[in-house]
């Protein structure tokens, strides 16, 4: 039994583990944008959601998203929208507010604070940027997006055999 377990283990280790690798590169990704966005005071999570509720704003016309919306977006579950979320309506950058017509969802809107503040951290977040896709190449730096926005999306879903989103 120890000896099928020793073996199952080795296995698995010496298997190529995509997940493991996005995983890996992702927290490394993820460390060097929190540096440069140190100066602003959030991490990259919460600048890319302060982008994230702008962007779905200005493609509704105005109308900030509703927490489905955001989770949907980020293939996040609401619980956890609303968990990263806290510390920013905490510190006054967004502001939730029930949805005028259906008032069980509730809406995201950047305050004046929270909409300066994303705009002071852009020319941070455009430089790492910039450092990720001079070090990759630009031609990796743009098929790691495609890659990445695909296995993200329902149709990678479909494609793996899994038919809903969430």
């Amino acid at each position: 039994m120890a000896d099928k377990a020793a073996a199952d283990a080795s296995a698995f280790l010496a298997m190529a583990c995509t997940n493991t690798a996005l995983r890996r590169a992702a927290r490394r990704l993820g460390n060097l944008y929190d540096d440069a966005l140190a100066p602003v005071g959030l991490k990259a999570t919460q600048i890319g959601l302060l982008a994230d509720i702008e962007r779905l704003s200005a493609a509704d016309g105005g109308r900030s998203p509703t927490l489905q919306d955001l989770a949907t977006k980020l293939v996040l579950q609401i619980s956890a929208v609303t968990h990263a979320l806290r510390p920013l309506v905490r510190d006054g950058l967004i502001v939730l507010s029930p949805d005028k017509e259906d008032r069980r969802a509730k809406r995201a809107a950047l305050t004046p604070e929270g909409a300066a503040l994303l705009h002071r951290a852009l020319h941070l977040w455009a430089a790492a940027n910039r450092q990720v896709e001079d070090v990759l190449g630009s031609e990796s730096a743009t098929a790691l997006r495609t890659l990445a926005d695909y296995v993200s999306s329902d149709e990678f879903l479909v494609a793996y055999g899994t038919p809903n989103s969430s």
